[in-house]
């Protein structure tokens, strides 16, 4: 094993005074949700917003005087980017970062914040790490690999140490999986403290990388995930072969799975996470069986989402409770008949978000229109409420949602 539970421990001295000793909770509304109990490890509430910061800190501090002068590069989707860029800058190291050209912009400008050069190239995580291999080379700059490091698997292992601190008793640990650096550092940590546990990891349906490494399969891959901070086609040679002997099972979401669960932190914990941060939550709930009845840790790794994609997840996961409808109401085109129509919504108790009003764009007989309403409205029982009322008072009405 390349790592060993001393390198994590001395990481844990390394980094000790400089990162967050973020809260492990148990969660009473998810733990009745799910059948399971429930623990949520909050590495969204690290200064950066992510777990990253951990392997980051005990990598940077390792380098030489000469190496610190030259300074560092890093290839990252936003969170790797943003903790070595935040150290960097406290251990007055030069960094420059190398993002995907479509990386969230909250995570593209906290990285210039910390006074990084950032470049952004390539679609892919891949594309990107290419590019700042080859730039690596040729400006003499040391490579701050985001998963496949020991210093930065120690690093990420420490998560493990203060879990265990806190809840030693936990029969599994859900932990998200991209390049494969926050599972191995931990189930390395977490096996050597408990031979017993079972080890769970999350991949995006999207982006199967390490599953299918591990099962000698050609992987497929999305054109995109709501989880792009694991959206990695290629897992580490060095996480690769902890991940083979370690980890228990491996578990796949689909994206409204990790909508939802991005949702639901939301809404019961009063957290934000970003679709990866949410993968281990998904899994859980998406396959409850498997957890029932079990003392469930789960690491929320990142909190880093735009304000744009969190506000689409809001409004996607109100229509799928059906606390947001659209609704086609066919009217009369006279005085008062559209005026009646919200009468008998507002009646109702909905309240009308918006109102389109199709004269034009219609297949109906003139002197008839169309008209959509986008309600708000207290769920699925209350919505078959509003269409029965407008029903009785003679109108036409058909749910488009």
């Amino acid at each position: 094993m390349s790592v060993t539970l001393e390198d994590i421990h001395q990481a844990a001295k390394n980094i000790q005074g400089n990162i967050e000793t973020t809260p492990l909770v148990h969660s009473r509304t998810l733990s009745q949700l799910s059948g399971a109990e429930v623990y949520l490890k909050f590495e969204n509430l690290q200064f950066t917003a992510s777990f990253k910061e951990r392997g980051a800190l005990n990598k940077l501090l390792s380098l030489t005087k000469e190496q610190r002068s030259n300074g560092v590069i890093a290839m990252s989707a936003g969170n790797h980017a943003q903790a070595v860029t935040y150290h960097a800058q406290r251990l007055a190291i030069p960094a420059v970062i190398v993002m995907p050209r479509f990386t969230p912009n909250v995570k593209v400008e906290h990285t210039r914040a910390f006074g990084a050069e950032v470049m952004l190239h390539g679609d892919s995580f891949d594309e990107a790490a290419s590019f700042a291999i080859k730039t690596a080379e040729e400006r003499n700059l040391l490579l701050i690999h985001p998963y496949d490091d020991e210093k930065v698997m120690a690093g990420q292992g420490t998560i493990a140490l203060e879990i265990f601190k806190s809840q030693p008793q936990l029969d599994v640990l859900v932990i998200p999986i991209g390049g494969g650096g926050l599972i191995s550092g931990n189930a390395i940590a977490a096996k050597a403290l408990n031979p017993k546990i079972k080890i769970i990891g999350v991949e995006a349906e999207r982006y199967p990388s390490m599953v299918s490494a591990i099962q000698d399969k050609t992987a497929e891959f999305g054109v995109s995930t709501i989880a792009e901070g694991i959206a990695i086609k290629q897992p580490g040679k060095l996480t690769l072969p902890v991940v083979k002997e370690l980890v228990d099972d491996i578990i796949l979401v689909d994206e409204d799975s990790i909508e939802e669960a991005v949702l639901l932190l939301l809404e019961v914990e009063k957290t934000v996470s970003e679709g990866a941060g949410a993968v281990g939550l998904a899994a859980l709930m998406k396959y409850k069986n498997q957890f029932a009845n079990h003392k469930v840790g789960i690491i929320i790794s990142g909190g880093n989402i735009d304000i744009p994609m969190l506000d689409t997840v809001i409004q996607r996961g109100m229509v799928r409770s059906g606390r947001m409808i659209r609704i086609r109401v066919d009217l009369r085109d006279v005085p008062g008949t559209l005026a009646s129509a919200t009468q008998c919504i507002e009646d109702s108790g909905a309240n009308i978000a918006h109102v389109h009003h199709h004269r034009a764009f219609t297949e109906q007989p003139l002197q008839m229109v169309e008209v959509e309403f986008i309600l708000h409205t207290r769920g699925k029982e209350h919505v078959q409420e509003i269409m029965d009322a407008l029903q009785r008072n003679q109108f036409k009405v058909r749910s488009l949602s």
